[in-house]
């Protein structure tokens, strides 16, 4: 079957971290942490890596990422423009920030011809999720229809020490397949328990809770289905068209209320790492040497020097 696609997610800027923190050094050679990723999906049998990030951006990226990874395995770029609509849609006139992650698989619509997977750029998802979603994807076949499966964590390990963070957590079947996603917000660790906090009050969320990170794999098929539930998203809201965003745990919700897809929860114990906040940073660069002296990862990934 067709290698699958990788699609890294980096149109986002982090405000909370107070720049653009998918290019911010963390391995021990100043690897960036979506090099980690691109290294995993590599070992993992991908074919191909398409950035999807802002056109500002796009000479940035190619010297601290594409132009290094390039010569492990082909990368494109694809814009996140506000103007890459469907048809009988503009955006409106004030609008700049981008219209979410779905939107950003979605401007991959003529760079895709086989199964594919998206990831966020300043994530550490760990080289077990790579593996299991590429496996996923073989045992689906070449003409597997309409097949998707989703990456969870334990909500124990996708926490930081310096803040709070939102989170998708998952409702998941008996027998493994994804129910439905509730965006929690302001989560973190207080007085030994994992709380959240909302308009209605605080709750607890009980450790081994599946969380998704935004680690999904679809079969080709699938792409079309972006297209035309963009399409509906932004018909049923021409009214706030300023400021509403399509968001992936919202396109694959709508996949399993209409029954056109079951949703393969991959569960894996490995620990979430990510950069939500600068302090964060330090303790990212701890846990990847310690995966560097256990043998996960070269000291250098590419073998050169930086």
């Amino acid at each position: 079957m067709s290698k699958p696609t990788l699609i890294i997610m980096a149109a986002g800027m982090g405000s909370r971290y107070g720049g653009l923190k998918q290019i911010d050094p963390v391995g021990p050679s100043n690897e960036i942490i979506v090099e980690y990723s691109a290294y995993d999906a590599i070992r993992a049998g991908f074919g191909k890596i398409i950035f999807v990030i802002k056109e500002e951006t796009e000479a940035l990226f190619r010297e601290k990422v594409g132009d290094r990874i390039s010569s492990a395995i082909p990368v494109d770029y694809v814009f996140q423009r506000l103007d890459d609509l469907p048809d009988g849609f503009s955006p409106p006139g004030g609008r700049v920030k981008p219209w979410g992650t779905g939107h950003a698989v979605y401007c991959c619509k003529d760079r895709i011809n086989e199964p594919f997977v998206a990831i966020n750029a300043d994530d550490f998802y760990g080289a077990e999720a790579f593996a299991k979603v590429a496996g996923f994807l073989e045992d689906a076949g070449e003409n597997a229809g309409h097949r998707a499966c989703m990456v969870g964590y334990y909500i124990e390990n996708t926490l930081t020490e310096h803040g709070y963070v939102s989170r998708g957590v998952c409702d998941v079947s008996k027998d493994g397949y994804l129910d439905c996603i509730n965006e929690r917000l302001r989560v973190k660790r207080e007085n030994g328990e994992i709380v959240y906090s909302d308009s209605d009050g605080s709750a607890v969320i009980a450790p081994g809770t599946i969380t998704s990170m935004n680690f999904w794999a679809f079969t080709l098929p699938l792409m079309r289905e972006f297209g035309e539930s963009f399409t509906r998203f932004l018909a049923a809201n021409r009214d706030n068209l300023d400021s509403v965003e399509f968001y992936l745990p919202r396109f694959v919700d709508e996949l399993i209320n209409d029954g056109k897809v079951d949703v393969k929860v991959l569960e894996t114990g490995a620990k979430w790492f990510g950069v939500t906040y600068r302090e964060d940073k330090p303790a990212v660069q701890a846990a990847i040497r310690d995966l560097v002296k256990a043998g996960d990862y070269p000291e250098n990934l590419w073998g050169d020097k930086r």
